[in-house]
């Protein structure tokens, strides 16, 4: 084999090396964060009278859910509700910021 065929089968090698670890890092794991998206911009399951993605109508909407990095969850900076208290996202569906 010549010099050249070697170096394109070592070449080939590392780019198909990159490019599956490339892959696998941006292909990280997701979980459901409730909580944290705005009306409308929900992935799926905004509570009653919704049937799935976009269908939450209020901002921050405690029942629609909103799929996010593993382990971001409750890090997710959202403005303070209207009396003064912090919102965090849930792994779990909320109480609070509801439809009327």
């Amino acid at each position: 084999m010549s010099n050249t065929a070697k170096t394109l089968v070592i070449a080939s090698a590392v780019a198909a090396a990159v490019s599956g670890a490339a892959t696998t890092a941006t292909a990280q794991a997701k979980e459901k964060c409730y909580g944290v998206s705005l009306a409308g911009q929900n992935d799926c399951a905004a509570g009653p009278g919704t049937t799935c993605a976009g269908t939450s109508t209020v901002d921050y909407q405690g029942n629609a859910w909103t799929l996010v990095d593993a382990g971001t969850c409750a890090d997710i900076e959202l403005p303070k509700e209207a009396n003064g208290t912090a919102r965090k996202g849930s792994l779990e569906a909320l109480d609070r910021d509801l439809p009327a």
